[in-house]
């Protein structure tokens, strides 16, 4: 992995991941009573109304704005990291931003130091065959390694005091999330515990930070999150995978700011440009299947596709519709551990967090005890499958007899398989605890741990090979 992807992936972490935070919550087995304040019926969601915003203003902001403010000095992190890709730069970026990789931002603190924070684009920008994809999700990351070592690197470089209290500021932020975002497994991301351990060390009017927690924090084993594609947000009514996220989109979206905003006037003015953010996500659509399509086939999966899967997912072209249903548990029998920790009322009290806050004047933090079906858009990209990224491809999401217990991506070389859509990967024998390697042990994708399921969605079972291998084809060209 290069360095600055390290980097950023200790650095910034919350920018990128607060941009879909509110997916739901964490893993406890047993189940409380949940406050029905706080929970919203399976089935289709209804549409709220949004601030209106700029498609091009978004894309400015999102790749200019320091909606993260802390991070780490301009001058230390170039010693740090001296070299930058040139495949790495965006364009309309500007100033010191065009020198930077995609997913670092800078600006001018206070204090007149330069700082370099990291942006949504962080988790929400990948590499599809070389080439990079504004709001592909990056199923990649490591997030698996105690960040603070790294911070206390990049330290050593710091110089003055101006620059040192810059730096101090950042590695306390992180100080305070480190013991609750390490992840099981390589690719997976724990961006709702890592939101909540900002809840409890901020004070929920003010925002101000406090060293002490002041709610209780979460448990320190966050459950996974893949990383879904920003091109959904143009059909959906509710963010994140239990619909957690309704009201006000724009407003979730802002919570990037939590990691480093210290007061409303901070958060307000990030919420000035949020609909344009929005404005802009909305605009986006997946890139073109850059491979060969059977168009009889595909048209013959179409039919296949509309029989059995349109009724959650919808269906495509110029009159396609798309229900925004949330599928109950018992239907879907997906890994449930995430849906009934968002709903068993023992993390209320982040609900009651941002309901009581600024952002709770226009938010609502209502999730249902099931997962929403998403729309199919560029899904053939979007691998691995499921909310927690415990399917490899879409071929063993159609069969769940062929899925893996155990498996890593092979990333040396990253290599696309048109054939299952999705990475290619390898197929292995043990679980994460029967593995002696640290190193191999971190890649390994365990599908008995708590949260990591690979069960359910077995819509497809019961079709042929070749009603299968005409809907991989269908969904080719979607």
């Amino acid at each position: 992995m290069k360095r600055w992807v390290v980097i950023i992936a200790i650095s910034g972490l919350i920018a990128a991941m607060s941009a879909f935070v509110w997916i739901s919550g964490y893993y406890d087995r047993a189940l409380s009573q949940s406050s029905d304040h706080f929970r919203s019926k399976t089935g289709p969601v209804p549409a709220t109304p949004q601030r209106p915003g700029d498609e091009d203003a978004g894309y400015y902001a999102l790749v200019n704005e320091p909606y993260v403010n802390c991070g780490m000095p301009y001058s230390a992190y170039r010693r740090f990291n001296p070299e930058i890709d040139p495949d790495d730069l965006l364009p309309e970026r500007e100033d010191r931003n065009a020198e930077l990789p995609y997913a670092f931002t800078s600006h001018v603190n206070a204090d007149g130091v330069e700082i370099v924070s990291s942006n949504c684009l962080l988790c929400h920008a990948s590499r599809f065959n070389g080439k990079l994809v504004v709001g592909l999700g990056n199923e990649f990351l490591d997030f698996t390694q105690d960040p603070r070592r790294i911070v206390n690197q990049v330290g050593s470089y710091v110089q003055g005091d101006a620059e040192s209290a810059a730096w101090q500021r950042w590695a306390d932020r992180v100080d305070g999330i480190a013991p609750y975002i390490q992840t099981q497994t390589v690719g997976v991301n724990p961006a709702t515990n890592l939101t909540w351990a900002l809840m409890a060390h901020r004070n929920n009017k003010t925002l101000e930070w406090s060293s002490e927690p002041l709610i209780e924090p979460p448990p320190t084993s966050p459950l996974p999150v893949s990383v879904p594609p920003w091109w959904r947000m143009q059909k959906k009514n509710a963010m994140f995978y239990t619909t957690i996220g309704r009201g006000d989109h724009s407003r979730f979206m802002i919570m990037a700011s939590l990691l480093c905003a210290d007061s409303i006037a901070e958060v307000e003015v990030v919420d000035a440009y949020g609909p344009d953010i929005r404005a802009y996500l909305e605009s986006l659509r997946p890139p073109p299947y850059p491979y060969p399509v059977d168009v009889d086939l595909a048209e013959e999966g179409r039919g296949v596709f509309e029989d059995n899967c349109s009724r959650c997912h919808g269906t495509y072209g110029e009159d396609g519709t798309y229900p925004n249903l949330v599928v109950p548990l018992d239907e879907i029998d997906t890994d449930n551990e995430y849906a009934l920790a968002a709903t068993d009322g023992r993390r209320d009290r982040f609900y009651q967090w941002v309901e009581s806050s600024y952002y709770g004047n226009s938010v609502q933090i209502a999730p249902a005890r099931g997962y929403i079906a998403p729309p199919l858009d560029g899904v053939w990209a979007t691998a691995p499958y499921l909310h927690n990224g415990s399917v490899p491809d879409i071929q063993s999401l159609l069969d769940s007899s062929t899925r893996p217990d155990f498996w890593r991506h092979r990333v040396a070389p990253r290599d696309y398989d048109p054939s299952n859509l999705g990475w290619r990967y390898d197929r292995l024998e043990q679980g994460k605890a029967d593995v002696n390697d640290p190193e191999m042990a971190r890649q390994v994708y365990d599908t008995t741990l708590p949260g990591y399921g690979n069960d359910g969605h077995e819509f497809g079972d019961h079709l042929s090979n070749n009603e299968r291998k005409a809907v991989l084809e269908y969904l080719k060209t979607l």
